[in-house]
């Protein structure tokens, strides 16, 4: 596979990134050499990384290899489903409508507000007491 042509997108959620290879292929999904449902054995984000390629029509013809890290497995998922749109849209200019209609080429900038000081965590202040 590493002789063929590829095109690449770079997928970040959270503190997750993603860097999506897509090929030619049969619709294998490899998600750091491992199958994708072994790697996200939930459902929620399996369905989300498909989505993307669901949207475009291309689930069953194209092969997608993908090296992930930082964050946890559903920002893992997010990002790698960023980095597969990112990589069609380099595929094909053409799909760009039907994958911001879907909300995938939008990186999902929210993240863990950082703790106050004085504050128990980013927002809650401790009880007050009157006396």
């Amino acid at each position: 596979m590493a002789s063929e042509a590829y095109n690449y997108g770079t997928g970040r959620r959270k503190t997750a990134t993603a860097r999506v290879r897509i090929y030619a292929g049969q619709g294998r999904l490899v998600v750091n050499e491992k199958p994708a449902h072994e790697y996200f054995p939930r459902e929620i984000d399996m369905s989300a990384l498909l989505e993307p390629l669901v949207a475009v029509g291309m689930r069953d013809n194209l092969d997608v290899v993908v090296r992930v890290n930082g964050g946890g497995i559903t920002g893992q998922a997010g990002a790698v489903r960023h980095g597969i749109a990112r990589a069609l849209l380099a595929l094909n200019p053409d799909l760009r409508q039907a994958l911001r209609r879907g909300g995938f080429l939008t990186r999902d900038s929210r993240a863990k507000e950082r703790k106050k000081p004085g504050l128990k965590r980013a927002r809650k202040a401790p009880q007050y007491t009157k006396r």
